[in-house]
């Protein structure tokens, strides 16, 4: 269980198709303490080279995690992400296989991706998703709230939170 913000990252793939045929490939990034969506990446190929940028440009933004949950999936337990998670102290959680239930939060933050945003377009070209799945993902943690938040948007969770500085001060 998470116990603070970037204590635990999930991550998972979804996937959809546009209206000229391209592939769509979403990884999500979502962090289970505060659930924000910290990144949406949408690709129609995405290897783990690919995943490891992205974990490194949101590493860059908001240091690391302790841990990454995910599913067993190959882009998740290549031996290039496990040797890069091990150079950074970054712990794995992988759930079991055909075990869903154990990633429930990203399960469901994929759910409703794919409810409020995949279902509700249709998608002209892969740019075009782009920039839609990413005003999504921002309405998402600065708009919609959220009951498990007590209806605060994760944004506003995130601002109610102490900082570190006055988490010292109070020691």
């Amino acid at each position: 269980m998470p116990e603070q913000r970037h204590h635990v990252w999930a991550y998972d793939f979804v996937f959809d198709r546009c209206a000229n045929g391209q592939v769509l490939k979403c990884l999500t990034i979502v962090d289970e303490y505060t659930r924000e969506c910290l990144a949406i990446d949408v690709a129609g190929r995405i290897r783990s080279a690919r995943v490891i940028d992205q974990l490194a440009r949101l590493i860059s933004i908001h240091g690391a995690p302790g841990y990454l949950r995910s599913d067993n999936g190959g882009e998740f337990v290549s031996r290039a992400i496990l040797k890069w998670l091990t150079e950074r102290r970054i712990h794995t959680a992988l759930i079991d296989p055909g075990k869903p239930w154990q990633n429930g939060l990203d399960e469901s933050f994929n759910g409703k991706f794919r409810d409020e945003c995949l279902n509700m377009e249709w998608f002209r070209s892969r740019a075009e998703a782009k920039v839609i799945i990413e005003v999504w993902r921002r309405q998402y943690n600065h708009v919609r709230p959220h009951s498990s938040l007590n209806y605060l948007t994760p944004n506003e969770f995130i601002n109610q939170l102490p900082t570190r500085a006055s988490q010292q001060a109070m020691l």
